[in-house]
């Protein structure tokens, strides 16, 4: 999970005991909905970065959505921390956002998309990204990254984009270590269009029923049931936007935990 520097805290906490700022996290000003507009008005926010300077941030522990190997394709280390508003108790895990930043001068301008990958919880500002070390010099002037990284925390200015993935990439889930018949937990990844997911329903090989899994943490979800699950199962995800899709008999029936499985489907 991304975590500034002891000094860039106490800028912060200093900052807003000069500026009579009161305790707790700042309100989200009135706006534009985030949640489901895409390429609307750019919004401002507060930038920081973690990790190493051009890697995709600290060892690669899944952070609070769970997912690993950002610093490989499609992600590419492109990657940011998303604060309350933006991370949405794990629900906002997976969504896009474009980013840019016009002061320093060493900023370009120009908007790069991030994933949303983990949550910071520092309340610096209403809306708050902490990117990798690549996705923050991502912003600045071709040779003047290193300049911008040294900045520190900047003012940015965000907006709600659609995922987009490379030709062929499909939705994957993976089933988390501790899985059993009686306890299913699925890490889903990869979705593009709205990019995050808000509900999963997982449905036995032998039933018509679509059994509604809770959200375990994160980009996790999970059934607990007294009765032993049979596979194969068919999953449903439902993304931010209502949009729904089943991927059939995506895990088999002798499935194991720690394993990922790959789906035929996507949302294009």
């Amino acid at each position: 999970m991304g975590t500034l520097s002891n000094f860039a805290v106490a800028v912060a906490v200093v900052a807003a005991l000069v500026t009579g700022g009161s305790c707790g996290p700042p309100k989200v000003p009135p706006g534009p909905n985030i949640s489901t507009s895409y390429n609307t008005l750019w919004l401002p926010a507060r930038a920081t970065w973690y990790g190493k300077a051009t890697g995709s941030g600290p060892d690669d522990n899944g952070g609070a959505c769970g997912i690993k190997e950002v610093n490989l394709p499609p992600y590419n280390g492109m990657i940011s921390c998303g604060n309350i508003p933006i991370f949405k108790d794990g629900r906002g895990c997976g969504s896009c956002y474009e980013v840019k930043c016009e002061k320093p001068v060493a900023c370009s301008k120009k908007p790069v998309t991030v994933f949303i990958t983990d949550m910071n919880y520092e309340p610096i500002s209403a809306y708050h990204f902490d990117l990798s070390g690549k996705a923050f010099g991502a912003m600045a002037l071709p040779g003047k990254e290193s300049d911008l990284r040294h900045a520190g925390i900047i003012d940015m200015q965000f907006r709600r984009v659609r995922c987009k993935y490379p030709p062929g990439q499909k939705v994957v889930f993976h089933v988390e270590k501790g899985s059993n018949p009686n306890y299913l937990a699925v890490l889903v990844k990869f979705v593009a269009d709205d990019g995050d997911v808000v509900q999963m329903d997982l449905q036995e090989k032998s039933s018509p029923e679509w059994k509604a899994m809770k959200e375990s943490w994160g980009a996790i979800w999970r059934v607990d049931t007294p009765k032993p699950l049979k596979g194969p199962f068919s999953l449903r995800v439902t993304t931010e936007s209502g949009k729904k899709l089943v991927a059939k008999d995506v895990i088999p029936e002798k499935w194991k935990p720690d394993t990922l499985y790959k789906s035929n489907i996507q949302f294009y």
